[in-house]
């Protein structure tokens, strides 16, 4: 089952950006991470870590500090001077507010979430208070000499600590002035001409102030009487952040060796009822500067200058053999940045700040299953289309002729036609669009190119026709449900009757075409949609869920196949479930049609329908090695399932004509290669 010609493409050069910072939403279970590029991530734990949404980001925005209110308000605060509040429905600013006190290095929320305290480049803290719809400023506490760079709030909201350079003050929130102000060493004698930097500090309920700083220490202070209480010296280098457990029990520090610490208040001998803080575990999972780290009930989760989100399990509190007991690393977006026009065989890529077409090579040899062949036409880089202004890219699509380019910033929609005549190609824009374009979460083309879908910030989708001469507005899709939510994936039929799409709360609605109405919605699963896509001869919908199920359902019916009910009735083979990140894109071949195939970041997998399903707990038979498999046990041993872990981290894999198998790579050791050099570490034998 499943003999085909690869391209093997690796010259996709997506280059992640890095962590700054984070914060985890207890009461949600959401963790929200800005990074490098000023893009936000939000991830829901309580659904398979899946990335739930993505705010794009923007070349005048700079962050350096996130924060929740409640379950559904978002701010950040960065370098440009400005807070900024995110529709977590738009995936979108809601407003931004300028501090007026330059530069912010970092913002806290008291645990009432009535106030923010903003620490600026200007030395002041500035109180914001929390409104229903907004913030406003309510006053300035007394100005210090020297910036800002860490707070942190007593759990009254009486007090308020802050660092910066070689000193902790810490404020009176009521009367604005500062009450302690405590000395921090400079470290060891060699490096007492350099200042020592706050980079951190956390407030903890019984008044002690625990700080991280260059000089690599990890110290607690009393905040009453401004002593130190003890130092832990974990690094040669800078402690960059700092976080405490909910229940103030556990602190896990990022340093910029790449390592996270965990201290934990236990007591030093078994039957004594004083405790301390006590160093307990090193994790080494990153091999730069770890910007952020957060602690959940069951985890440790990390991030940094290396690009990746690492969630470490903490194993003395969860179940052994549960998908919370694994260690994950997120590196790649859990949607696909890559479209395929399958006819001219063009692979369109998506960068935050541009778009690349590329030509596939070929060959003219002809070779034995498993040869590399060497290429005779080279893959030729067409066009390099940049965007217009300092908003990211945050949606894009080729059509399937090849013959129409779109993409989508948070404040606009670009539509290109391209001709091609042989090595000649030419690109114009299309000016006049209709005016309900404004902008897009999702674009997709019909089969045909005559038309296109967009997903807009109001939950709603256009059908727009597509013309040489004009492109017109024909109809405007919502949801029956009335939800706000936006839609996140759009799935087309080949013969042009049927559209789907799934938005944020697990929606799936079907739409019909031709009579331009809402034809049924798929029963509401409590998963996310991670992928799904249109059998293009059963017109079956197929859509898989960031808890790893799959369904099919039977969109002319109206209900659930009966392939599907069979399958949430023996499952699939439990390689299946070892999957640990969501599949991203679902193909059918159409020389085959019972056989469908979708891939993760680690894996693509071929099933076919027309097989008996392998079950659970079926024995797993691998199809490279037959040789020992006699002729009478082959029919008992064809699985269902196809599993190719060959090529891998995948972007994108998908189905050409002539059984060309296109995959889309992106190796690490590529992505390692282009980030600055680490820290210098002595190793053992150098």
């Amino acid at each position: 089952m499943g003999e085909f010609k690869v391209h093997r493409v690796r010259f996709f050069d997506f280059m992640p950006s890095g962590i700054r910072c984070m914060a985890f939403n207890s009461k949600a279970d959401r963790l929200a991470l800005a990074r490098l590029n000023g893009s936000v991530e939000i991830f829901n734990f309580s659904n398979n870590y899946f990335q739930e949404k993505v705010i794009p980001g923007s070349d005048s925005r700079s962050i350096e500090a996130i924060c929740w209110v409640g379950c559904d308000r978002l701010f950040t605060a960065g370098l440009n001077g400005e807070v900024v509040e995110y529709d977590l429905e738009r995936l979108c600013p809601k407003y931004t507010l300028d501090a007026f006190g330059g530069p912010i290095w970092t913002a806290a929320c008291n645990s009432e979430e009535t106030h923010f305290a903003f620490g600026c480049e200007d030395g002041s803290v500035k109180l914001f208070e929390i409104l229903p719809d907004k913030i406003q400023f309510e006053r300035n506490l007394d100005r210090q000499k020297g910036r800002i760079l860490s707070l942190s709030w007593h759990k009254t909201g009486t007090l308020i600590a802050a660092g910066s350079l070689d000193v902790i003050r810490v404020f009176d929130v009521k009367s604005g002035h500062s009450v302690q102000r405590i000395l921090v060493d400079r470290g060891p004698a060699g490096t007492r001409n350099k200042d020592c930097v706050v980079w951190n500090v956390a407030f903890l309920s019984d008044y002690t102030i625990v700080s991280g700083d260059s000089a690599g220490k990890v110290q607690l202070w009393d905040a009453n009487k401004g002593t130190l209480i003890k130092t832990h010296l974990v690094s040669k280098w800078d402690v960059l952040s700092l976080s405490v457990s909910e229940n103030e029990d556990s602190i896990v520090a990022g340093t910029s060796e790449g390592t996270v610490i965990q201290f934990q208040l236990l007591s030093p001998t078994i039957g004594d009822a004083e405790t301390q803080w006590i160093r307990t575990r090193t994790f080494k999972h990153h091999t730069h500067d770890v910007r952020a780290v957060t602690e959940t009930k069951t985890s440790v989760v990390s991030g940094g200058l290396d690009t990746q989100l690492v969630i470490c399990p903490l194993m003395d509190k969860v179940e052994v053999k549960s998908s919370e007991s694994v260690l994950r690393k997120v590196i790649f977006p859990h949607r696909s940045l890559v479209s395929c026009a399958k006819k001219p065989s063009l692979l369109l890529f998506q960068f935050p700040d541009q778009l690349e077409l590329w030509r596939l090579g070929g060959t003219d040899t002809v070779g034995k299953p498993g040869e590399s062949l060497p290429v005779t036409r080279k893959p030729e880089k067409l066009l390099q289309l940049k965007r217009k202004g300092d908003d990211h890219i945050c949606c894009s699509t080729i059509s399937e002729c090849g013959h129409w380019i779109a993409y989508s910033t948070v404040s606009s929609i670009r539509l290109y036609q391209l001709q091609c005549d042989n090595n000649n190609i030419s690109i114009s824009k299309v000016s006049k669009l209709p005016k309900v374009l404004r902008s897009a979460h999702q674009l997709q083309f019909s089969a045909d190119s005559s038309k296109l879908f967009v997903a807009s910030e109001q939950a709603t989708i256009h059908v727009i026709s597509l013309s040489r001469s004009e492109c017109k507005h024909v109809h405007t899709f919502k949801p029956k449900s009335g939800s706000s939510a936006p839609v996140h994936l759009l799935a087309a039929s080949a013969d042009g009757q049927w559209l789907t799409s799934a938005n944020r709360h697990c929606e799936i609605n079907v739409y019909n075409l031709k009579k331009l109405k809402h034809h049924c919605m798929v029963p509401v699963y409590n998963s996310l949609p991670s992928a799904m896509a249109i059998h293009p001869e059963t017109n079956n919908l197929l859509v898989t869920h960031a808890d790893q199920q799959m369904f099919e359902f039977g969109i002319v019916d109206k209900q659930y196949t009966d392939w599907s009910r069979k399958l949430q009735k023996e499952g699939l083979h439990r390689c299946r479930l070892k999957w640990g990140t969501p599949v991203t894109h679902i193909t059918f071949n159409p020389q085959a049609p019972s056989q469908v195939i979708l891939h993760d970041m680690h894996m693509f997998c071929i099933i076919d329908q027309s097989l008996p399903l392998d079950g659970l707990k079926a024995q797993f038979y691998s199809q490279l090695t037959p040789k020992d498999t006699s002729e009478t046990d082959k029919p008992r041993k064809n699985n269902a399932l196809k599993i190719c872990n060959k090529y891998q981290p995948l972007l994108h894999v998908n189905l050409l004509e002539d059984d060309w198998l296109v995959v889309v790579e992106r190796p690490l050791i590529d992505i390692h290669s282009q980030l600055p050099a680490p820290v210098r570490q002595k190793k053992f034998g150098t």
